[in-house]
This record gives structure tokens, C-alpha cells and sequence, in this order.
């Protein structure tokens, strides 16, 4: 894949024997953000930085990662890496790379996690940091390795608008949802009216909608209480659209209904949902209502098709879309 935004590179990296991974959206140069977050139980750094009454308003890259509170160090190794660079906000001779982070829940997903010592993921990020490319890879990569759904493997996302004025819209996200993105038992999207072409398999709706469409058996590991359940679902909507950040922060707001079009339900009490957005402030926006729109539908897209795109693997503890309804795509 690659983006229409020109600033922005994104590398991966995963651990098999972990089952976990990280991703890294870099900036080129400093982009303004704002994060907007919905899931009750969320996992971060450097989000309460990004509100719109306070002081910093561009950073240098965003992290997305597995392993709950441990993958908060994938951010540090960025950073550490970034400042090798000279890249940061500066105050006197000092430099600090500005990185905000989100982090996903995957340690019940089969994986070794009985590391010793320092967490693994901040050699993760620092891996991932020297992964990055305008050229990146989607499915079962980065932050969406060890991802799942409740019925499916999660994964890692992308999809993007092109506005007639020449804004655009890109949309990445790690899909680890406690509810469903397909329909029921079908192998169809929550998503469907958004897809274009066939991107995520072109099926359309089911035949056949009832209340079973709806049902949804939420992701329950080892069958424990559906309280103890943990997940989320963690995304970058990325334009080159000029937004200050109370403006930034309405995008995100407006990435989160991509969330409950394509997850279902999403937003839960044992969600940690959140989305960042960034600006590369390149050309001026005429109509935010068509921008946030189309942040909508992107983000409902990338959803899909991360997880339509994850490549089945055999260590496999739920089925990926492929293995499970491919041969019908």
C-alpha cells in the first residue's frame, strides 16, 4: 500500500513466538494531532499533551502496539531513535520527540509472554521505526499481528478519500475488537455500504438479514467473565486538509462512527477505542462536513479490509477471513 500523504511512513514489526506487534506512523516533518477517545479502558502516552487548550500541538510520530500496558516501551524506543536524529520539540539546546502511543490488548491470544526483564516491545519500536516506507504492508502486521475479533483475526488497516477539492483522507488502524466486523455468521462487512469496488471481497449484504445478522458472540478467551474481556481498537485518521486542534479533534470524533459502522458493537465498557488525527496542513479545507464524512467511511474501510486482508497463519487461534470464507470471495 501506499499513501496519498507524501510526510507520512509506516513500519511494522512483529514477534511470532510473542504473537504481538507495533506499528509506527512517522512524520517526515512535525504534524498537528488531536486524539479523540470512546473505549472505557484505554492504554496511552502522551494523549492528555494533544488536547486543544494545551501547549503542543505538532508531533513527530504516533505508535500503535500490542501488549497492553507493556507495549507502551515500543513509544520510548521511537523516541530514543528520534532523538538520535535531532528530531523534537525544542526547548533551550534540549530536543524531545513528541510520540504519542495507544496499545492494544493481545496477551490471551496464544503468544509466549513470559518474557524476563525489559519488556520486548521497546526493541519492537525501534524495529518498526526502521521499518518505515511510504510503501507498507496491511493484515496481519504491526500492531494487528496478534489482533483478534470476536470470530476473526484482527489485523492492521488502511484505506483513503481523495476529495474533489484535493483533500485527502487516509485512515490506519489495528482492529482488536471485542464484537464482530463481519454480519452474524455470514462473511459479509458491517461496512458494505462504504466499500468501493471489492476491496474487502464485494459481497454486498447477506441474502438474508434477521436477528441473527445482530448476534454476535463477543471475543471471550478461556470463557472467563465478559467483564474481564480485553481489547480495542486503536487508529491514525491522517489529511492534508489545514485544521487547528479543536478541528483535528471533531475528525477523530468523526473517525469513531467508522468504528460503529464497521465493529459491532464497538465502544463497549471493556473497549479502550480511540483514534488520533493528524494534519500535514498542505491545502485548505472548503467543507468540513464532506471532510469528516469521508474520515467516516475511510476508517469503516480500513477496518474491513484489514481484516479481509490478514494471511492465514498455522499457529492460528481464531481463523482469519481468508482460511475461513475465502474460497467463497
Amino acid at each position: 500500500m501506499k499513501s496519498e500523504l507524501d510526510i507520512l511512513q509506516i513500519g511494522h514489526a512483529e514477534d511470532a513466538v510473542l504473537r504481538s506487534g507495533v506499528s509506527v506512523i512517522l512524520c517526515d516533518r512535525p504534524a498537528l494531532a488531536a486524539v479523540h477517545v470512546m473505549g472505557a479502558a484505554p492504554g496511552t502516552r502522551e494523549t492528555e499533551l494533544l488536547a486543544p487548550e494545551n501547549l503542543v500541538s505538532h508531533i513527530d510520530a504516533i505508535v500503535l502496539s500490542g501488549g497492553s500496558v507493556f507495549g507502551l516501551d515500543a513509544a520510548s524506543g521511537v523516541v530514543e531513535v528520534l532523538r538520535a536524529h535531532g528530531r523534537g520539540y525544542k526547548v533551550g539546546s534540549n530536543r524531545m520527540p513528541i510520540v504519542p502511543a495507544a496499545i492494544l490488548y493481545d496477551l490471551s491470544n496464544g503468544g509466549d509472554k513470559s518474557w524476563e526483564g525489559a519488556s520486548p516491545y521497546l526493541e519492537l519500536g525501534r524495529s518498526a521505526l526502521r521499518n518505515v516506507s511510504r510503501d507498507f504492508q496491511i493484515g496481519g502486521v504491526g500492531a494487528g499481528f496478534g489482533a483478534t475479533t470476536a470470530n476473526l483475526r484482527g489485523g492492521f488497516g488502511y484505506a483513503e478519500t481523495q476529495l474533489s477539492d484535493g483533500v485527502v483522507v487516509c485512515a490506519f488502524v489495528a482492529v482488536n475488537a471485542v464484537g464482530q466486523v463481519t454480519m452474524g455468521d455470514s462473511p459479509n462487512f458491517w461496512a458494505t455500504p462504504f466499500e468501493l469496488g471489492a476491496e474487502f471481497g464485494g459481497l454486498g449484504f447477506p441474502q438474508n438479514i434477521d436477528e441473527k445478522t445482530s448476534s454476535v458472540n463477543l471475543k471471550n478467551p478461556g470463557n472467563r467473565p465478559l467483564e474481564r474481556v480485553e481489547n480495542t481498537t486503536v487508529g491514525v485518521i491522517a489529511t492534508n486538509a489545514k485544521l487547528n486542534k479543536s478541528a483535528a479533534k471533531r475528525l477523530a470524533m468523526s473517525a469513531h462512527d467508522g468504528y460503529a459502522h464497521a465493529i459491532w458493537p464497538c465502544h463497549t465498557p471493556m473497549d479502550g477505542d480511540l483514534i488520533f488525527a493528524l494534519s500535514t496542513e498542505e491545502r485548505e479545507v472548503g467543507d468540513l462536513m464532506h471532510l469528516n464524512a469521508a474520515a467516516t467511511s475511510a476508517m469503516a474501510r480500513a477496518i474491513a479490509i484489514g481484516v479481509y486482508s490478514v494471511k492465514p497463519r498455522s499457529d492460528d487461534t481464531k481463523p482469519a477471513w481468508q482460511s475461513r470464507f475465502g474460497d467463497i470471495a
